[in-house]
């Protein structure tokens, strides 16, 4: 993997040199106030920390390294995690050796499989993945090398030995898993001559004579990356390995941030919503009724599942190219139709509503993905969020390689009581 290495290597020599030129010369700038309201909000758009894999903008979405996402969405999972950790796409070479390195790396050990076999039936799927992967923690090559003695230089190269034996290993773990809880338990070998999608695809034994099927599974991978570094599971996962915690340690934490109904959950909440409406009102509902059934759940004091983000204040990019892709491969699917309806009448509705008080009445990706997955076969809802995990992994170990590169310290910042609290209010 020299050719990674070496690109990565370069990218961490760039960032590092532009950090200590920031840092020589303006240490005691100020970036911004931090407010009561960050204090009791969750720390929401608070400026806190450097993230250089991605970078969301609230009006024209996801970046990953300077590329929007109409610039990437026609690329695979691997070529994305080499743009996440190098801030270039891979040539034809660099790809194939990075293709190689996972191929032989993708084993998974039969100790996990054993693990996963005897757990209850009414597990979690997203538990059983963080279980599996804080399980291989023992095969991190970071752990025996850090005990050895490295030197804080080389941080970064075990980190990255550890992110390829975890992202190889993640289609056959996340595709078992599916066939353990929900098929046979027989488990799909994996095709060489598959890459990462492919082969996530193959192995899951569903739907596999339809070919746009395998398109989807890819463009849900790479359109789930990443996602700047301040979401709940990457922020997580960075937390955790800023005190040196292999990779394993820090995706299965980062996962069970994932696993929150605030967070990887959405996409399932936004299906069953749809489900809903189409118990009560039928599979071709017009929208007409569909306008009366949003204004009844804002009236009751529900929010329209899917509409409205942290960040963007636009239709996320992300919706949209998976609206595309429905357009093309199954605009006949009542699931899609109705998503259709909802982007043609919510944002209207979200807008004038008590005063249009709502910051953003656009759609997120989460209002489509799993409409998409169900229309395909995949009918399990609790699995999507293993789906987003298998995604998300990739962007937790290019922040976390980069992270150890750069030498950033161990994140901990300063907590204050309500007492303290007020002594810095009083007066004011």
């Amino acid at each position: 993997m020299k050719q990674l290495e070496d690109k990565v290597q370069h990218r961490i020599n760039t960032l590092c040199k532009e950090l200590t030129q920031i840092s020589e010369t303006h240490q005691d700038h100020v970036i911004g106030q931090v407010t009561v309201r960050h204090l009791l909000g969750g720390m929401r758009g608070l400026k806190a920390m450097v993230c250089n894999t991605s970078f969301v903008d609230p009006h024209q979405g996801l970046f990953i390294s300077g590329y929007s996402v109409p610039e990437f969405e026609d690329r695979t999972p691997e070529e994305i995690f080499f743009l996440l950790c190098t801030g270039s796409f891979p040539t034809s070479s660099e790809l194939a050796e990075l293709k190689e390195e996972l191929q032989k790396r993708a084993e998974v050990p039969p100790y996990v499989w054993n693990m996963l076999r005897s757990l209850p039936k009414e597990t979690h799927p997203m538990t059983m993945f963080s279980l599996a992967i804080l399980c291989m923690e023992g095969e991190s090559v970071f752990k025996k090398k850090y005990l050895e003695g490295i030197p804080k230089s080389d941080f970064w190269r075990y980190t990255l030995e550890d992110a390829l034996n975890l992202i190889a290993k993640l289609p056959s773990l996340a595709a078992g898993i599916y066939r353990i809880l929900f098929m046979s338990g027989n488990l799909i070998e994996p095709d060489p001559e598959l890459d990462l999608a492919g082969n996530f695809t193959r192995m899951l034994g569903i739907n596999n004579k339809d070919k746009s099927f395998a398109d989807l599974i890819r463009l849900y991978l790479v359109l789930h990356c990443d996602h700047e570094g301040g979401n709940v599971s990457a922020f997580t996962a960075r937390v955790v390995n800023s005190a040196l915690s292999n990779i394993y340690y820090a995706t299965s934490a980062g996962l069970n941030g994932l696993a929150g109904p605030l967070h990887g959950l959405a996409n399932q909440v936004c299906l069953h919503f749809i489900t809903q409406i189409h118990e009560q009102l039928g599979l071709e509902a017009s929208k007409e009724k569909i306008r009366k059934y949003l204004y009844n759940t804002l009236d009751s004091g529900n929010v329209i599942p899917g509409y409205g983000h942290a960040v963007l204040r636009e239709t996320d990019p992300r919706f949209t190219s998976f609206m595309g892709f429905g357009e093309k491969h199954c605009s006949d699917s009542p699931y899609f139709k109705t998503v259709k309806k909802l982007f043609e009448v919510t944002p209207p509705i979200l807008k004038e509503y008590k005063g249009g008080k709502i910051a953003n009445p656009w759609p997120n990706v989460d209002a489509i993905s799993g409409s998409l997955l169900y229309h395909y076969g995949m009918i399990h809802f609790d699995f999507y969020t293993v789906m987003f995990g298998l995604s998300r992994t990739l962007g937790f170990c290019a922040q976390n390689i980069i992270a150890r590169g750069l030498n950033q310290p161990i994140i901990r910042p300063k907590s204050i009581t309500n007492q303290g609290l007020k002594g810095l209010t009083k007066g004011l």
